[in-house]
């Protein structure tokens, strides 16, 4: 069974930072492995080590510098990674899920896999539709939210748990081919040791463009733009009291009685 796991980088901000029109410079982040996506990586490499998976791709739409968020994946135990990136893809503020579902689609044909892990969103655009859009798109059973997963391969079923509002978990079997969108908790992501960071040197991470994958540019049009950029302004401003325990209740006291909060 192949394991096809999206991978993404993210930008974290500095504690201080400039935005200059809608784009924040670079000297004011930094890049990382999207946490929800650390976590889908972690159930593919316990498929593989389990024996249920044959192999672990991972796939990435960003530049250059991405790879050594890929290294962090590969060094982790996924056994090869794919990066796609184009010049066309450096035009849009930002990616949109109809963008990213074309391009994934792309590589799921490419691949053929079994199982489709997703993180359930990303740290930035915070989108959260990726992969049931994926799944949609390529016509394949999915599952959201799964915060537990045990995978029968010779009935080829995935007995799921998935989250659902209220606290409400969802018991339910999924037929292979499918997509899965990967909570965090569901497992404890591995720190990459220093002999996975060496093999990581020496795998495979495959560039592709969009001609590779069969798109053209119209892939990465999008009616969605990003307008503006800015960081929002405090409502209101903390109120720090010190003293000891004593002091600090009275002071509390007097502020909940001058807003009518209590007599």
């Amino acid at each position: 069974m192949k394991v096809l796991v999206t991978v993404k980088e993210v930008a974290e901000l500095a504690d201080d930072f400039e935005v200059d029109g809608t784009e924040v410079d670079d000297r004011y982040l930094e890049y990382d492995l999207n946490e929800w996506d650390d976590y889908a990586v972690e159930e593919g490499v316990q498929l593989n080590e389990a024996g249920v998976a044959d192999e672990v791709v991972t796939v990435t739409i960003g530049p250059e510098r991405a790879e050594e968020t890929i290294r962090m994946a590969l060094a982790k135990g996924a056994d090869r990674s794919i990066r796609v990136w184009d010049e066309a893809l450096e035009d849009p503020d930002l990616l949109d899920v109809e963008t990213k579902t074309q391009i994934l689609s792309a590589v799921v044909a490419e691949e053929d896999p079994d199982l489709v892990l997703t993180g359930v969103q990303a740290g930035d655009d915070a989108f959260g539709a990726t992969g049931v859009a994926l799944a949609d798109d390529i016509d394949f059973e999915w599952g959201a939210v799964v915060n537990a997963l045990d995978m029968d391969a010779d009935e080829g079923v995935a007995h799921v748990h998935r989250e659902l509002e209220g606290g409400v978990e969802e018991l339910t079997d999924i037929e292979l081919p499918a997509v899965l969108t990967i909570q965090t908790g569901i497992n404890e992501p591995r720190y990459a040791s220093l002999r996975g960071i060496r093999q990581a040197q020496s795998k495979e991470i495959a560039p592709k463009t969009l001609d590779d994958l069969g798109l053209d540019a119209d892939a990465v049009e999008s009616d969605l733009k990003l307008t503006d950029m800015y960081e929002p302004e405090s409502e209101s401003d903390a109120e720090i009291f010190e003293g000891d325990a004593g002091e600090t209740a009275g002071k509390l006291a007097d502020v909940l009685r001058e807003k009518g909060v209590v007599q």
